[in-house]
């Protein structure tokens, strides 16, 4: 029996029993499809992740308190030792990284952030404020979408004003600009003197719900903290170099360290210097790992899938003795009969798994249409009314599809093959009197 003939008995059992074949198809669909999402999603994921650190810069530093034994979250660390307290962070310490004119370093500045009040005519709001100086758009390419940011001259005199993100300015101005209103903020008033443009609500590094305020009105005006020695804390120095190669990132982060070590006389870190870039690679070990660990989940049903392929073969069997019976007594060979089955199982796990295909693209690109449909504020739900808006965003890649494809096919040969060789052993007169 040719392998056409195989194909044309194999197609002509399956659709003499169309339901039977549909149900058995399902299971593959299912599994074909939840792999496909799920690894979309995942991959869509990171790709997000990793745009916004990009859009946030990839050629910067960051030097955060406290040090670790180990490399964890894009930092790459010391042991802290000694056994004493960790030295914090301060705005003292980013002012002497700007004196030393340490070639690589374009801009520096230090932040700070808490939870605040904000008090105006129309609403009242908690939101993160965070302390910083006027490079801080340049650094983390923020756009002012009205009025503009604080200036030097504020940095300078810790002057009460404060720009706010897009959503913050309609929660508390619901009815016109905000540019150049008073709202109380810890209720103390501050001037609005810029409203950033949205940058579509994502809850990673989003902007349109915190404030900004020059550093020093922060450590002195609002919330206080400093060091024993009496220099201001922060909780977090940024330092944007000229390029983001590896001799320009080494370097900076070398001069840096030996500075901090100095002012804060001691031989062991307790701060971290870690790169953008070192972050991109961390959340990309991370988001694999969950993607992958998504689609293993997923594919369990596709293991049901193929537990039901064998179910439904050898129920074949069984009805289809007295053909086999025949097809023995006149020549078929067991290589025949063992082929025919098969073909049928792989059939219809291949069905299965090209119609799992469809579906699980056709799910991803859906997930895409509900994260991208609402531009509009709408309440409720999500950032903009829809609980996929700006967080949820699908990557479709040919590796899934591919591997979801083999691995049905797999799956039908796997499932099909004790099926097919019980066919294939049976007694051609054992079979001839089955009833």
């Amino acid at each position: 029996m040719t392998a056409v003939d195989g194909l044309r008995v194999a197609f002509r059992a399956l659709a003499a029993n169309k339901l039977r074949t549909a149900l058995t198809l399902l299971g593959m669909v299912i599994g074909v499809a939840a792999v496909i999402t799920l690894m979309s999603i995942g991959a869509g994921v990171q790709t997000s992740i990793e745009e916004r650190i990009r859009q946030a810069g990839t050629n910067l530093l960051s030097v955060s308190p406290g040090a670790s034994s180990n490399r964890f979250g894009g930092f790459r660390t010391r042991s802290g030792g000694g056994g004493g307290g960790v030295q914090t962070l301060t705005a003292q310490d980013a002012d002497a990284i700007a004196e030393a004119n340490i070639p690589g370093i374009t801009s520096i500045y230090a932040s700070r952030s808490f939870n605040g009040s904000f008090v105006s005519a129309d609403g009242a709001v908690q939101a993160s404020v965070q302390g910083v100086n006027e490079v801080y758009p340049a650094v983390r390419n923020v756009e002012v979408g009205t009025g503009s940011f604080f200036s030097a001259d504020d940095v300078d005199r810790a002057s009460r004003v404060v720009v706010i993100g897009d959503t913050l300015a309609t929660d508390l101005f619901p009815n016109g600009d905000a540019v150049g209103e008073t709202v109380r903020l810890n209720t103390q008033p501050f001037t609005i003197v810029g409203v950033l443009a949205s940058d579509g609500g994502s809850s990673f590094q989003s902007n349109d719900e915190s404030a900004f305020v020059p550093l020093p009105t922060l450590t002195s005006r609002l919330n206080p903290s400093k060091t024993s020695a009496g220099d201001d804390v922060v909780s977090s120095i940024v330092v944007q170099l000229v390029d983001e190669s590896d001799a320009t990132v080494a370097g900076v982060t070398q001069e840096i360290e030996n500075l901090l070590l100095s002012r804060h006389d001691s031989e062991e870190q307790d701060f971290s210097v870690g790169s953008q870039a070192d972050q991109i690679e961390t959340i990309s070990e991370v988001t694999d790992t969950m993607t992958l660990f998504l689609g293993a989940v997923a594919g369990i049903s596709l293991l049901v899938g193929g537990i039901g392929i064998m179910n439904i073969m050898l129920v074949s069997v069984t009805e289809r003795t007295r053909e086999i019976g025949i097809r023995k007594a006149i020549g078929a060979k067991r290589r025949d009969i063992m082929s025919q089955f098969m073909i049928e199982a792989v059939a219809v796990s291949m069905g299965g798994g090209l119609a799992g295909v469809l579906i699980g693209v056709g799910i991803s690109l859906g997930l895409n249409e509900l994260g991208a449909g609402a531009e509009q504020p709408t309440g409720g739900g999500g950032a903009r009314g829809n609980p996929f808006a700006g967080g949820l965003v699908t990557t479709i890649t040919a590796e899934p599809i591919i591997l979801a494809l083999v691995v049905s096919v797999v799956i039908g040969l796997v499932f099909g093959i004790y099926p097919a060789s019980r066919a294939s052993r049976l007694a051609p007169i054992e079979a001839l009197r089955y009833e």
